[in-house]
């Protein structure tokens, strides 16, 4: 039971990855970036280390995601030809 749940975490984590690296918008690479490290913390505390885990959501997918959303907003849009 538990290498199934690491597996599945493994899959959406490397789908997550693929995902940021892949998409066009700033702000869809950032929401799938967040969810890459909530998906960290998740196996961070599937593996015990919850103390890494809690840091890990609370810092990775929290501050860093929002500060990421706030500069991409306060960007200005700009097509290059």
């Amino acid at each position: 039971m538990h290498w199934t749940v690491e597996l599945i975490l493994y899959a959406f984590l490397i789908l997550t990855a693929l995902t940021s690296l892949g998409v066009r918008d700033l702000l869809a690479a950032v929401v799938t970036a967040t969810a890459f490290s909530f998906v960290i913390a998740i196996i961070y505390v599937v593996m015990g280390a919850v103390d890494v885990g809690f840091t890990e959501a609370v810092i990775g997918a929290g501050v860093v995601g929002v500060f990421f959303i706030l500069f991409i907003l306060r960007t200005t849009r700009r097509s290059v030809d």
